[in-house]
């Protein structure tokens, strides 16, 4: 028979503890920050940098900046850190994506528009949580890079630290590297000018009044821009609208899109930096023809150095289906939607 006490209170929950990590091989290359925020989840960032700087955590019995880099072995002293209780989450929904490539290193998916790559800021789960779900086998599966949420193509995934660590060493680097490279397909409203071939304007992230992550073009004495490079060469010319292949040297936050725009010719479909007539008029278009309801970016060829064989993989995603019938319906226009070539933002927007 249960017996109860009015008015006992719960058991306070035991306070935190010292822990001692063995690095293993799976975490070896990683930086000391990322690891601790990976494994603090709920401790705010702050904190996590506040526990290193005072040398709370050491590696080896010695203290350790955050950019270190761990080894396989390395003793790591996490000091007492209360995590956050946090709400109960319903798990991700358990999904597969057409794959590219894989092994056992990494795997590279075909991400579609209107899927975020991980969850956060108002969405439950992406692309990578989805993934863990349908593979719940996999010791380790964590993003190399990001796509915007309404950007589709090439994503890929390290199925292993060591992949993980030397594939983002490779695209840090890109700049100065002939053979990583990361090629998109962007429609673009007007007609782009031939001789704009290299954009290098600094990029500014800012927020909005309503807590909206932007990005706009910077001036080069701006003390918070950030440098960024963009490459773009013409693809087709159509009415009212340019095909581009943007090639990116640096991995900005919104970098393709803010630099097309800040040409003066925003990529077709884009809400945030786009032209929002134009836009609402491409997704509603009538008289039998096709809608464009989404950003015109497609991430199409991504070139990389194997992070084990050290062969060059070139992957390559083909242009979804609603891209390739919107594309189809430009080049061979129906005249009784001649308004979407003519609409007020193309013609104002052409060079």
């Amino acid at each position: 028979m249960e017996h109860r006490i009015i008015g006992a209170k719960p058991a306070p929950a035991a306070p935190p503890a010292v822990r001692r990590l063995v690095v293993d091989a799976d975490a070896a290359g990683q930086r000391l920050d990322n690891f601790l925020l990976r494994l603090l989840k709920g401790v705010p960032k702050t904190h996590v940098y506040r526990v290193i700087r005072s040398g709370e955590v050491r590696i080896n019995g010695g203290r350790a900046a955050a950019d270190t880099r761990l080894a396989d072995g390395d003793e790591v002293r996490v000091p007492p850190v209360r995590v956050a209780q946090r709400e109960h989450v319903a798990p991700a929904p358990a999904r597969s994506f057409p794959l590219l490539f894989e092994d056992d290193h990494l795997l590279a998916v075909d991400k579609p528009a209107g899927v975020a790559v991980h969850g956060g800021s108002g969405v439950s789960s992406g692309v990578i949580e989805q993934l863990r779900q349908a593979r719940p086998d996999a010791r380790f599966l964590e993003l190399v890079h990001r796509l915007d949420r309404e950007t589709s193509g090439v994503l890929l995934v390290a199925c292993r630290r060591s992949a993980l660590v030397h594939l983002q060493d490779q695209f840090r680097a890109r700049g100065a590297d002939k053979v990583v490279g990361k090629t998109y397909t962007a429609l673009v409203v007007g007609q782009w000018p031939e001789r704009l071939k290299v954009i290098d304007t600094p990029l500014h992230k800012f927020l909005t009044p309503e807590g909206e992550r932007r990005v706009r073009c910077a001036t080069a004495d701006d003390p918070e821009g950030t440098y960024a490079l963009t490459l773009v060469r013409v693809a087709q010319r159509l009415a009212g609208y340019t095909l581009l292949d943007v090639t990116i040297k640096t991995g900005r936050t919104h970098q393709i899109r803010v630099h097309l725009a800040g040409a003066g010719h925003p990529i077709a479909g884009d809400d945030k930096y786009g032209e929002f007539a134009l836009n609402k008029q491409l997704a509603r278009a009538t008289a039998g023809q096709v809608r464009l309801e989404r950003m015109f970016l497609h991430a199409r060829r991504l070139r990389f150095v194997h992070p084990a064989t050290g062969q060059t993989l070139e992957l390559e995603s083909p242009l979804p289906q609603d891209c390739a019938a919107f594309l189809q319906s430009l080049q061979n226009p129906d005249p009784a939607a001649s308004h979407l070539q003519s609409a007020p933002g193309a013609q104002a927007l052409r060079s």
